[in-house]
């Protein structure tokens, strides 16, 4: 109505100025009458000039209340989308794990050199991972890892009532770990701070630990044999990328040499295995990414320093620091149907003679007779293979690897043992009959660096699977 309102003044200011030119006209002979007209027709055009701006401000003033009506609209629907979503979008929740049959051949003890078959099925872990998304900024995440189908034991130290021995205790529902408490808060990609109990970024099995991302039935012997397997402890981290580098540096729990053992040198001194971690040691470490290991081809390398004395219960048993340094080099190249992976591990540990030496003599920890420490340590692996689901309509990636490992590579005094101087070879499948599962196959030989002991084979098969909702 108020449109044609506005046209119908419109015609009105129209005619209102035919009608002057008219008037004009017709009053051109007579001067008073002539400006009497004049006169009217301009207050009719100062009244249809006060009625036009009026109907101006009334159509802004309208498509003013539009405007807002329309961003009420719109904040009301972005209100009850988040009220909708903020239940459950918050939250995440991903699962992995496998279970493996292996059939190897093994020794008793290390002065036996002829071997016996044993098989095995084995629920080697299930894990689940909960997270929570505070904010932009905030996050958290907790991993709860179920291994071996659960049997555990958990070791307790008691300086009183145990009369300062160690003691193992069985667990009612068996072995359940926290691999990883941590809270994150990241303002950027370029920065950001996690702390609680976090992975350590030594050795590639914490970055690649699902079934999908390594070729192997089981994870790589060698990193078991010089590393906590998905290393991880307590502490403070910052991370970040800057355009395709990745960078962290942590302060964390150190290990604790009471646990070092000759076969997995320092692995076994991962605090898990007590009920409480021992903090008066630190550990520090950095490490640098070009690239992206989860995703494709990367390089990068790692540098961890700690002492671990002071970790001991006992710590009358030993002075020395007792420092460990570990270098890793890792790099992958991934592209097309063609994957190509490989680490290099190097560490060594000081005053391992005294470790050695404290460590026999320690109530409860039955270190056994051989317990050589190696000074220096190294382990390495590279596994190839190819993707035959992009030439073929089988999702099949066939596969070869080789891990090698010398957790005694020097000792400080006395020759060390070749025996835990192992070499894996393998070959096999993998098979993805959905992009979440994986069958695996896998079979090798084993090679020990001491010629009176002949190698054995090895046979293993896996299902893993993974999923995120």
């Amino acid at each position: 109505m108020k449109s044609i309102s506005k046209h119908a003044k419109l015609n009105m200011l129209a005619m209102t100025i035919a009608s002057v030119f008219s008037a004009n006209a017709m009053s051109a002979t007579n001067p008073e009458a002539l400006a009497d007209a004049i006169a009217k027709q301009e207050a009719e055009l100062t009244a249809l000039k006060s009625q036009l701006q009026q109907l101006a401000q009334q159509q802004k003033q309208q498509q003013l209340q539009s405007q807002q009506k329309e961003a009420e609209q719109q904040q009301a629907l972005q209100v009850a989308s988040e009220a909708k979503s903020s239940a459950w979008d918050k939250f995440s929740f991903k699962s992995y794990g496998s279970v493996i049959y292996t059939s190897d051949e093994y020794y008793d003890n290390v002065q036996d050199t002829s071997p016996e078959r044993r098989s095995r099925f084995d629920l080697e872990r299930i894990v689940t991972e909960f997270g929570y998304q505070f904010n932009e900024q905030w996050d958290m995440e907790v991993e709860i890892e179920y291994e071996h189908g659960g049997t555990g034991t958990a070791l307790e130290y008691d300086g009183f009532d145990e009369f300062g021995e160690f003691e193992a205790e069985v667990e009612a529902g068996g072995e359940v770990m926290i691999e990883k408490a941590q809270i994150r808060y990241r303002p950027s990609e370029a920065f950001g701070v996690k702390f609680g109990n976090i992975h350590l970024p030594v050795g590639l099995s914490s970055t690649l630990h699902k079934p999908s991302q390594y070729l192997t039935v089981q994870r790589h012997k060698s990193e078991v044999a010089m590393l906590p397997a998905v290393w991880n402890e307590n502490g403070i981290g910052i991370f970040g990328e800057v355009e395709n580098f990745h960078y962290q540096a942590q302060v964390v729990s150190g290990l604790n040499s009471e646990y070092f053992r000759t076969y997995d040198w320092v692995a076994s001194g991962h605090q898990k295995r007590f009920e409480h971690v021992n903090a008066d040691d630190l550990a520090y470490v950095v490490r640098l990414d070009y690239g992206n290991f989860k995703k494709g081809s990367a390089i990068g390398a790692s540098y961890y320093y700690g002492n671990t004395s002071g970790n001991r219960h006992k710590t009358n048993k030993l002075s020395a620091d007792g420092t460990v340094e570990i270098l890793s080099v890792a790099a992958a190249f991934v592209e097309g149907p063609w994957i190509l992976r490989g680490q290099y591990l190097y560490g060594t540990l000081s005053d391992s003679d005294a470790i050695t030496q404290a460590n026999k003599t320690t109530p409860g920890l039955k270190p056994g007779n051989f317990a050589q420490l190696g000074a220096k340590s190294e382990a390495f692996f590279v596994e190839a293979g190819v993707d035959l689901g992009q030439f073929t309509s089988v999702p099949i990636t066939v596969f070869a690897n080789i891990d090698y490992s010398n957790p005694l590579k020097e000792v400080e005094t006395g020759t060390a043992t070749k025996r835990y101087e192992n070499t894996w070879i393998s070959a096999g499948v993998n098979y993805f009959p959905i992009p979440e599962i994986v069958i695996k196959a896998e079979a090798g030989v084993q090679q020990v660096a001491v010629a009176s002991i002949p190698d054995t084979n090895f046979f293993a098969l896996g299902v893993g699977y993974q999923f995120s909702i």
